[in-house]
Formats: C-alpha cells, structure tokens, sequence
C-alpha cells in the first residue's frame, strides 16, 4: 500500500497522490477512473469540481501555506 501524499501547490491547487478515495457531500464515492494523483481546485473558479482545471491561473487566486516551525 502506498502512501499519500497532500501538497499544497503556491496559488495553485491541492495535489493528492497515493491510495485515495475522494467523496461528495451524500458520502458517495467519486470515480477517479483508477488515477492516483488528482489535482484539487482551491479557487473555486473551476468548471470540473472539485478538481482542478486551471482557472486559478486567471481569477487572480493567491495562497502560500507554509508548514508552521512550532
């Protein structure tokens, strides 16, 4: 079984990698057609959510998440 993997991409997406499930609000599971990495969107601009399409690029969306050091 491998690991997985978050990373928060700087004004970007939320990249996940390894062994996941991604569900919707109901529970359901959504197919991911046997992919094991999904990019995630955090802009809210998408037009495939919730994953990402590019649209942060365009909407001005900005985030940089650093790990705390305490």
């Amino acid at each position: 079984m491998s690991e997985t993997k978050i990373q928060l991409r700087d004004n970007g997406p939320i990249l996940v990698s390894g062994t996941f499930v991604i569900q919707d609000g109901e529970g359901n599971q959504i197919d991911l057609g046997g992919k094991t990495s999904v990019a995630l969107c955090r802009c809210g601009h998408t037009g495939n959510s919730p994953f990402c399409d590019g649209a942060h690029k365009t909407c001005e969306f900005a985030a940089l998440n650093r790990a705390s050091s305490t």
